[in-house]
């Protein structure tokens, strides 16, 4: 402290200065031209007079500088990237800091997959913070890997990087009061912590019961409507722009000037390729940009808003006293990051890591070794039928919700038979932790493959095996290689492994370097259009949240299919 009040005070040069900028103020929502003064980790003055010096000098050259980017919630195993390498993909895209929800690797492998990405955290260049997983697993109907319970979450609050509890999905069990979900929200409110809420599809006095339980955002948003129900009931919402689910342009004109401090943007699920290629929260705002919001606007919801939405109160912000993290963009309204610094230090420039790679943190063997299938044939894919007409899952491309669909489809010897030409594909669940057995059997419409199957562990939120396939050779063929390779992804045309990308830390990470696993997973996009040659949406991902049964419509899980809006199982067969 004495030594950045001497610095401020002219008595000591700073470490570093960032000269000639034009400086994003979030606070005012204008632009500056000044220096960025920096020492330590620390920005000591925006100075627009030229009266500090430094051991350290770089002259942005009139370019604009704004705060590092936030992403207000994600989960980083949705990269499937383990934390430190997560990190590397991000930061040159300008993103400094993330909350995180670790529910998918906690539902594999509960409390010890959570302290590993606690670990792996702490060895990333990103500041990761964490909410404490409310929802493993996500529904008592399903099976997943671990139950974690209040007692479960609370050794892990001492955590410096936790502040909160992380999305409550199981709405019905907040309205009903239920002790079990009562006690992991009491244990945010105990610490004056933040709880993330999951309002997917809820009605306005839905949302009131979320408030009673003092639950502060919502992600799930899909339209303007809903997003100022919330902000209405005091809600912040995380506009979200992600991988499968893609909200910004349906959610964005609900935000204006007197309402936007309660918006900001997150990712939630976002695939490695597509970070990459077009980063995260950078591509949110750019977007928002390109809808026509205020460039300095968007940048609020994409920094201050954050912070003080998770009361982070050194950063989202180029002032002094905030933690030097900040971006130098090539272009504003592309929001394309010349160079990145984090803590007072230049980490990324052109759009490449200027740091070495972090050691990485040993995985558990337990995590390692997480996928466990019974031994299967055909006579467990059987879907018997009556009569012709079935209760089918609709896919909606670019939306993680679905739509329940009734119509007729092909039926020989009693049995569901899957149709290419009108897209009713055969889809399924397996349970894969434990040998418990369970498993479903349903129909698709939407995915559009023209041969073979995928198959994946990837499959929110319990990450059990799911398949689709247009024959059942091919779907087990499929199945038994996921196995083999200790869980990914995988594509299968007659029998035969077109291409296959291994996840072997819980099933849903791979503990190799970035470049490596894009690689490896642009051989299986090459092979999924080699079974689906017009497909315009992330098949994988969309495929992955098929088993989720806390979001609309109709869902599958190991336990059977699932109306979400009935809140009850369905059959298959709507015959009778």
């Amino acid at each position: 402290m004495k030594n950045l009040i001497a610095i401020s005070q002219h008595r000591k040069p700073a470490d570093f200065i960032l000269r000639n900028a034009r400086v994003a103020d979030v606070f005012s929502l204008v632009w500056k031209t000044a220096d960025i003064v920096v020492a330590g980790n620390k920005i000591v003055a925006i100075d627009s007079q030229g009266r500090y010096q430094a051991e350290r000098e770089e002259d942005a050259e009139g370019r604009y500088v704004i705060p590092g980017l936030m992403d207000a919630h994600i989960h980083i195993e949705s990269s499937m990237l383990t934390p430190e390498q997560f990190s590397r993909i991000l930061l040159p895209h300008g993103v400094t800091s993330v909350v995180t929800d670790p529910h998918e690797i906690a539902n594999v492998a509960g409390a010890t997959g959570l302290q590993y990405m606690l670990d792996a955290a702490k060895k990333a260049e990103l500041d990761i913070y964490f909410m404490l997983p409310s929802s493993v697993p996500a529904a008592a109907f399903e099976h997943a890997g671990a139950v974690m319970k209040a007692k479960d979450l609370a050794p892990f609050l001492v955590e410096d990087q936790v502040l909160g509890i992380a999305e409550v999905m199981d709405f019905p069990a907040v309205l009903a009061g239920q002790e079990d979900m009562l006690e992991k929200i009491q244990l945010g409110h105990n610490r004056r912590m933040i709880i993330d809420g999951h309002g997917a599809g809820l009605s306005p006095t839905q949302i009131t019961g979320y408030r009673a339980a003092g639950i502060h955002t919502d992600h799930e948003c899909i339209n303007a409507e809903e997003a100022l129900d919330r902000v209405e009931q005091g809600m912040y919402v995380l506009i979200r722009e992600g991988s499968a689910a893609k909200n910004v342009k349906d959610v964005l004109p609900a935000v204006n000037s007197y309402n936007a401090r309660r918006f900001a943007f997150c990712t939630d699920d976002k695939h490695l390729d597509e970070i990459i290629q077009e980063g995260t929260i950078n591509h949110a705002v750019a977007l928002a940009i390109k809808e026509g919001m205020e460039p300095l606007q968007a940048i609020q919801l994409a920094t201050l808003n954050v912070a003080e939405c998770y009361r982070l109160y050194e950063k989202g912000a180029l002032a002094p006293g905030y933690i030097a993290d900040f971006v130098m963009l090539e272009e504003l309204e592309t929001m394309k990051p010349a160079a990145v610094w984090k803590s007072g230090q230049k980490v990324a420039e052109a759009g490449m890591m200027l740091t070495q790679n972090p050691v990485k943190v040993t995985v558990p063997d337990s995590i390692l070794r997480s996928v466990h299938l019974p031994e299967l044939s055909t006579a467990d894919l059987a879907l018997p039928m009556k009569g012709t007409y079935a209760n089918i899952i609709e896919v909606i491309p670019n939306q993680i919700i679905t739509k329940k669909l009734q119509a007729d489809v092909d039926v020989a010897n009693g049995y569901f038979k899957p149709c290419i030409k009108k897209d009713y594909l055969k889809i399924a669940v397996f349970e894969r932790h434990h040998l418990r057995h369970t498993k479903s059997v349903a129909i698709v419409h939407g995915l559009g493959l023209k041969a073979g199957a995928i198959a994946t562990t990837v499959a929110h939120d319990s990450h059990n095996a799911i398949v689709v396939g247009t024959n059942d050779e091919d779907i087990l063929a499929a199945l038994h290689a996921l196995e083999q390779i200790n869980g990914g992804l995988v594509v299968v045309e007659a029998g035969k492994v077109l291409a296959q990308m291994a996840l072997p830390v819980g099933g849903i990470m791979t503990n190799i370097e970035a470049q490596q696993a894009e690689q490896q997973l642009q051989e299986v996009h090459k092979a999924l259009h080699m079974i689906h040659p017009t497909c315009h949406f992330h098949l994988f991902l969309t495929l992955s949240f098929l088993s989720l049964p806390v979001i609309p419509s109709l869902k599958l899980t190991d336990t059977g299919l699932f109306d979400v809006e009935a809140f009850r199982h369905l059959s298959v067969d709507a015959s009778n």
